[in-house]
């Protein structure tokens, strides 16, 4: 892998694009293929369900996903036992009796998810690493089937709600490295052709490139944007201020950050379409997503979503709580009162006005991080990729003190060496320039009140 990522950084633009194809269309194949199109087709069919088959069906695959956990999870079946739990109880178990089941512990899932927290019954799969929008990245592991159901998923929920669908041309603005060095330069994206993707670097984003991002979007046709809020927002915010004219889209979909109504506006004045936001995460245990009607709406065939306080009892609609998630779509690695570390707000009037009967959102909480900005001007959010694959490292939050002063908070585990410190720089000064980078190494980093923490602070104005 290291030979062929070498290879790329030395390689062409047009070289570039024909590996990124390459890479895009065994993802396509393998997201896309089998039996994609018919779990399109079964989302769509359940989208008309009603409160009593909604509730049906998620008790019977919630039976289901708890017999095969039980027998074939490690984790599971030794945690159920010693709560006085056994095969026969998860026959006739209700989605009340969730309840008493206990948490999944983030720090569970990346202490144990490689290990016991897997099938044993599991087939061959590929382990994807998350964000880490609360500290560290967790791995997520799926098989080939299970990533179709997922895919199949957000076709139905988000693309189609939004009026496009997979086929179209689309530009992405996420946290691939397609650019490895910092004074990359231009053109600012690279292509997939297999897909007609598009992929813009999140990394490289300031008002003198913005041009050449625009230019992007209109040389290649592209019908709509996706990706991370923050750097989909940034772009629209720098091709208006340079007064640049961009074309109208089909629709921009936005994730992995809060999605704030200056921003919404923002992109839909520029783009000229609607902005449908969404939220789900590489965990796979729950997706909501954004209608024609404006509404937020969790999908029950996804997961099944408890809302909770701080002693975790459910909270009333028009109240905003802690999200507890169990997945009822990946068994080989399954997710059982998942504590994900966001929070959301229900509606206080839960009647849709699309007549879907689907829990309704009012807000995703907890999903904010600071912009930072670099030295050159650039403007950049998520820097998971500072902390994968970085052995014993618990916890971690970067920290911008001024454009060339950066502090690294860890919170460790049997020690961690200079070598580990000095790949973080490594990759940190790839992504920002040469800066100063010191670490910081704690018991705990603190929380705010709803019990998370910013993985990025900049206190650069």
């Amino acid at each position: 892998m290291k030979q062929i990522l070498n290879t790329y950084k030395n390689s062409p633009v047009i070289i570039q694009n024909l590996l990124i194809s390459a890479y895009g269309l065994y993802w396509k194949r393998r997201r896309l293929g089998g039996e994609f199109k018919g779990h399109v087709s079964e989302f769509k069919k359940r989208e008309k369900y009603t409160q009593e088959q909604w509730r049906e069906y998620q008790t019977k695959e919630l039976r289901k996903l708890l017999i095969h956990a039980f027998d074939t999870v490690p984790f599971y079946n030794k945690h159920y036992s010693e709560h006085g739990f056994g095969h026969k109880d998860f026959e006739k178990f209700e989605i009340e009796d969730l309840k008493k089941l206990p948490f999944l512990e983030k720090d569970e899932l990346r202490k144990y998810g490689t290990t016991t927290l897997l099938s044993t019954k599991r087939k061959k799969g590929a382990f994807l690493s998350s964000s880490g929008s609360t500290g560290t990245p967790i791995k997520a592991f799926f098989t080939k089937e299970a990533q179709q159901i997922w895919s199949a998923a957000y076709e139905a929920r988000v693309r189609n709600w939004a009026g496009v669908d997979y086929k179209m041309r689309r530009g992405m603005i996420g946290g691939r490295r397609i650019l490895p060095e910092a004074n990359a330069k231009p053109p600012y994206f690279r292509k997939n052709y297999a897909e007609k993707q598009v992929y813009f670097s999140a990394y490289h984003l300031s008002p003198e490139t913005a041009s050449n991002y625009l230019k992007g979007i209109k040389d290649n046709q592209l019908d709509y944007m996706v990706g991370y809020a923050m750097s989909n927002y940034l772009l629209a915010e720098f091709i208006e201020k340079k007064g640049l004219q961009a074309p109208k889209l089909k629709a921009v979909l936005t994730s992995s950050e809060k999605l704030t109504q200056e921003m919404r506006s923002t992109m839909e004045r520029v783009y000229n379409c609607k902005v449908y936001d969404a939220y789900s995460g590489v965990e796979s245990c729950g997706l909501i997503s954004e209608n024609s009607h404006g509404e937020l709406l969790f999908s029950p065939d996804t997961g099944i979503m408890e809302v909770v306080d701080d002693e975790g009892k459910d909270v009333a609609h028009g109240e905003a709580g802690e999200v507890i998630s169990t997945g009822l779509l990946n068994f080989d690695q399954p997710l059982i009162r998942y504590r994900i570390g966001d929070r959301v707000k229900l509606s206080k009037n839960q009647e849709t006005a699309s007549g879907l009967h689907m829990p309704k959102i009012d807000e995703i909480e907890g999903r904010t991080e600071d912009v930072v900005t670099a030295k050159d001007g650039r403007k950049m959010v998520r820097f998971h990729g500072l902390f994968v694959d970085i052995p014993n490292l618990v916890v971690a939050q970067l920290v911008q003190n001024t454009m060339e002063d950066y502090t690294i908070n860890i919170v460790v585990e049997n020690g961690f060496s200079k070598q580990e410190e000095e790949e973080m720089k490594k990759r940190l000064r790839s992504q920002v320039g040469e800066v100063s980078v010191q670490f910081n190494q704690l018991m705990e980093i603190p929380r705010n009140k709803n019990g998370k923490f910013r993985a990025v602070i900049s206190k650069v104005p």
